[in-house]
């Protein structure tokens, strides 16, 4: 190794000592898993971009041992990936009958009506807040993607194009806004500034009201090897151990935990201000205690993740690698962030898929940022017939494939990457 390159990895390996925890601000020392160098997930690609250089960072995923949360570092901006966002969550059936379960029970659980108010943070599309309106809550929908509020705005739901935290919060309460219910569903791992984001919340929230969050569980992505829901645009990944934590910095305290199948394994969170009535529920203290037996106070227990990614990886090129040898036909189904994380850390391109399709039409005709596979409408499938379907967004592999069933009419088989390559032959499953 030359001089050169010995001062550079020099300043590398000093550059990771020197970061800090974007939530308790200690010193960053544990890597949970190095998935190389990756464009950013939701950066698709028109034709006419494809000989054009594209930004590639990091996907080093660092872990606190004081307050265990696991972080990328912040290599893009909030602003640059919400300036055009090409996420709808209202293109996923079962996350909008999800979503409307939640404001059903939720509404009954509060006693909310027309006299409360109810804040979505991240409200996307009006996938959730939609759902409010029928039961006569007032809503208010939060959304930096310009493009997607406008969708939610076209539903009836009162949407404010805004990122949320301080500002925001010391803004609405002068005008008088306060909320009964806070929602944030998938938004907190798209937070750089944790504290600014969650002193908003404290801000904003009435002194009886009430907070829920939904997330990523950090304890299923390692125990399920979910490596691929790593990406530039998720910041953080989060235990309770931590929620925990961040709530008591600001003055807010858990009071119930749920566990749901949604996005591989989630959390949803309640919180409430530190001093109103809520009671804690007992669901808090069992699963706090079930972190600490499974080690996630210990970080040992993040460094044996690497390996598992690293498996998974070579699983599923030797599948590919095998069928394409047979002279079989590969496309993929969805173009997911999590997709292009799995697409770029196994570098598979045109050379395995021919191609993906993906029910959002603001994605059809571009490209997947770094490997540049086509994206087509669904009917792309049925016309090309291909030998294996490879479901990208494996946390909707249900809904999925009971939509495509009909492919087993031609013989047509899912695979399925995480945690291991799973193929499913659904004229298997009809015997």
């Amino acid at each position: 190794m030359n001089i050169q390159a010995v001062e550079i990895a020099r300043d590398q390996n000093t550059a990771r000592r020197n970061v800090s925890c974007r939530l308790c601000g200690s010193r960053l020392r544990h890597s949970l898993v190095d998935l190389g160098m990756s464009p950013p997930c939701e950066s698709f690609l028109q034709a006419d971009q494809l000989d054009q250089m594209e930004l590639y960072y990091p996907l080093n995923v660092l872990v606190c041992e004081r307050c265990y949360l696991v972080q990328l570092k912040e290599y893009v901006s909030p602003e640059t990936i919400f300036n055009e966002y090409a996420y709808f969550s209202s293109f996923s059936t079962s996350w909008v009958a999800h979503s409307k379960a939640y404001c059903e029970a939720i509404t009954k659980r509060l006693g909310l009506g027309a006299d409360s108010f109810a804040v979505e943070l991240a409200s996307n599309d009006g996938y959730l807040l939609q759902h409010f309106l029928p039961l006569g809550v007032p809503v208010l929908g939060i959304e930096p993607a310009a493009n997607v509020a406008r969708a939610a705005v076209e539903k009836g739901v009162p949407t404010r194009v805004d990122f949320f935290g301080v500002r925001l919060a010391l803004q609405m309460v002068a005008e008088g806004l306060r909320a009964d219910l806070i929602i944030g569903n998938n938004v907190l791992a798209q937070v750089p500034d944790l504290n600014d984001f969650v002193a908003g919340i404290k801000i904003l929230l009435k002194p009886e009201g009430v907070v829920t969050l939904e997330f990523p569980h950090i304890e299923r992505l390692m125990m399920e090897n979910q490596f691929d829901t790593i990406y530039h645009e998720h910041f953080s990944y989060f235990s309770l151990l931590t929620i925990d934590l961040m709530a008591a910095r600001h003055g807010l305290r858990l009071i119930d935990v749920e566990e749901l199948p949604t996005h591989g394994g989630s959390l949803r969170v309640y919180l409430a201000n530190e001093g109103s009535s809520w009671a804690t529920d007992d669901s808090v203290a069992e699963l706090l205690e079930r972190e600490k037996r499974h080690g996630l106070t210990e970080m040992s227990t993040y460094a044996s993740f690497g390996y598992k990614a690293q498996r998974a990886k070579r699983d599923l090129l030797a599948f590919l690698v095998s069928v394409k040898n047979e002279g079989k036909t590969i496309c993929g189904y969805g173009a997911p962030g999590k997709g292009n994380t799995l697409l770029n850390y196994c570098a598979i391109g045109t050379d395995f898929l021919d191609f993906t399709v993906d029910r959002n039409p603001y994605k059809h005709g571009r490209f997947t940022p770094g490997m540049h596979i086509p994206i087509k409408p669904i009917d792309a499938i049925d016309q090309a017939k291909p030998d294996y379907i490879l479901i990208l967004p494996w946390n909707l592999k249900d809904e999925i494939i009971q939509q495509m069933h009909h492919v087993a009419a031609w013989g047509a088989k899912f695979v399925v990457p995480i945690p291991f390559v799973t193929v499913i032959d659904l004229s298997e499953l009809r015997r």
